[in-house]
């Protein structure tokens, strides 16, 4: 699905980019080349990068202790 089809930019872009670890939108939208425009990506884009960092959040709190 296009998170901003003014630059056709899809969700598994701006996912390939948080993998890669942007982390905020700014960062993502240089990554993805999105310049400014009409701004309906705003709320999906900020919902994608909180998806992330909860899927983040979870697999730090499921991983299990490496033996030193």
């Amino acid at each position: 699905m296009y998170v901003c089809i003014c630059h056709a930019v899809t969700e598994d872009d701006v996912r390939g980019c948080l993998a890669q670890g942007a982390c905020t939108a700014r960062e993502v939208r240089a990554a993805c080349g999105m310049k400014p425009g009409c701004g309906a990506c705003t709320k999906r884009l900020y919902g994608l990068i909180r998806q992330h960092g909860t899927e983040t959040d979870d697999e730090r709190r499921t991983a299990r202790p490496t033996a030193a």
